[in-house]
């Protein structure tokens, strides 16, 4: 296989290991020697801060002092002199190095002594300087302390070029060793996996064939293994699963059959039910009418009864409509008009139709919201969802008889939401305030005409919008929402 696992761990060790190991060539012969320079000057400029404290502090001449001083020096591999401005030699770390220790001060002082600057502050200056008479190259710190006192400290910086040299010379040695004996403990270890997966592949192409005896068999308690087990595991039960499918399917197919059946005896019922309702209701006003126009010998009370006949009808026959408009959104009978148009425009209109009945309720509308706010949605459905929270709002307000209506802008969404001060519904009512023909409180909807109808058109409505909705309870009053989409598309 051109593109085998085998292959691919082999060229991603080989690769892995050759890189790492010509990165760490690069990095020992290009920053070695940089990492001990810096390293050095941050020791002298430790050794040069305890100096410092310890000529400030007066320390400097007590034996605990200039212990500790040369206990650093040992570790940090650092020869220290200093000489105060009596010329008088107040510390120093070898005894043979002495008097080299004083050359190389006069030297720089003199301006003798050439090398290049590595760092200089207003106290001191690094150099790396080469000793021509020893061959051997030094980093030097000279400088004044804070009492006048002049100092240097001497590291030795000769070796580091032979421990960059011989650290390559290891590093390419480990390095062919270590590709040698990877290629081989990976050749042999992309053996053992990649045989059962091989098997594995097999195995799955057979199954694809709907070739259910196939079965993995070369065992094993690693991954791999587990995997092979659940092969044969899901090979038995993709095989009970397909004769169930088969049996489901029928069973299926018949459920299909009888919902079919019991949509149809619904969508009868409830065109049944329209039209036998139509002819009595037509029939009532007539009547009514009739009556109303002086049949009885007793106008006072003919026209009372036609009053309620008129009025029931009237009723009846806004169910019927209500009824028959729900039908059409629970089974997605009705087209939706998706349209960009101003809310607020739309919040107006609904508001001027219903001036008369706001009057009558007694209320006060306040209405919150920017001079225009545009959303994309069906229009005139819109207008059915707003117009029946309001007249519920109209029928319900209490208290301090309070409207308020409010358009708020979201992300991608604006919400509309219609408060009416009075009382809260109760919890247990909420969820099923969406019901058909539900009621919170009979006698209050029977007063105003209400049927129970209402909320499920706004659900209906909504959810064709797949748009949310819902109510919320205040210890004043009730507020209902609904969101629609500010933007054609949401990101």
């Amino acid at each position: 296989m051109k593109y085998s696992i085998k292959r691919q761990m082999l060229g991603v060790f080989l690769g892995l290991v050759t890189m790492i190991i010509a990165l760490m060539f690069v990095l020992n012969s290009s920053f070695l020697e940089r990492f001990f320079i810096k390293s050095k000057q941050m020791d002298m400029g430790e050794m040069y801060q305890m100096l410092t404290d310890a000529v400030e502090t007066y320390h400097l001449g007590e034996e605990e002092t200039q212990e500790e001083l040369m206990k650093t020096c040992e570790r940090k591999n650092l020869s220290v002199s200093v000489v105060n401005t009596n010329s008088e030699v107040t510390f120093y770390t070898e005894q043979d190095k002495r008097g080299r220790l004083f050359t190389q001060m006069l030297g720089y002082e003199l301006g003798i002594n050439k090398g290049d600057v590595l760092e200089e502050t207003n106290h001191y200056k690094i150099y790396r300087l080469k000793d021509m008479g020893r061959g051997e190259e030094y980093i030097d710190m000279f400088g004044t302390l804070s009492d006048g006192s002049v100092f240097i400290i001497q590291s030795p910086f000769g070796s580091i070029r032979d421990t960059v040299n011989s650290t390559n010379k290891f590093l390419l040695y480990v390095g062919m060793v270590t590709l040698v004996c990877g290629f081989m403990f990976v050749w042999y270890f992309s053996r053992k996996i990649t045989k059962p997966i091989l098997e594995l592949a097999d195995l799955s192409q057979r199954m694809a064939n709907l070739d259910f005896d196939a079965k993995y068999t070369s065992g094993g308690e690693n991954e791999i293994g587990i995997l092979g087990g659940n092969f044969n595991l899901m090979s038995k039960r993709l095989e009970e699963t397909i004769s169930e499918l088969k049996s489901a399917n029928n069973q299926l197919q018949k459920d299909i059959e009888q919902k079919e059946k019991m949509e149809d005896m619904r969508n009868e019922f409830l065109g049944n039910v329209s039209h036998e309702l139509k002819t009595p209701i037509a029939l009532i006003q007539g009547y009514a009418e009739g009556l109303k126009e002086g049949i009885s010998d007793d106008p006072e009370s003919m026209e009372f009864y036609c009053d309620v006949i008129m009025d029931e009808a009237s009723k009846m026959n806004r169910m019927v409509r209500n009824l028959l408009t729900l039908n059409q959104l629970e089974f997605g009978e009705e087209d939706l008009q998706f349209a960009r148009f101003d809310i607020v425009g739309l919040i107006q209109g609904v508001l001027a139709s219903c001036e008369i009945l706001i009057q009558q309720a007694g209320a006060g509308v306040d209405f919150v919201a920017d001079e225009a706010v545009y959303v994309w949605a069906d229009e005139f459905k819109t207008e059915q969802v707003f117009r029946n929270y309001l007249t519920n709002a109209i029928h319900h307000v209490d208290n301090e008889k309070r409207i308020e209506i409010r358009v708020i802008r979201q992300s991608d969404t604006v919400r509309i939401t219609v408060f009416n001060s009075g009382k809260p519904i109760p919890e247990a009512d909420i969820t099923k305030l969406w019901d058909k023909f539900y009621k919170v409180d009979k006698a209050h909807t029977r007063e105003y005409g209400g049927n129970g109808i209402g909320l499920s058109i706004v659900k209906a409505i909504m959810e064709s919008f797949h748009q949310q909705y819902g109510v919320k309870n205040y210890d004043n009053g009730v507020e209902f929402w609904f969101e629609l989409d500010s933007k054609l598309t949401k990101d």
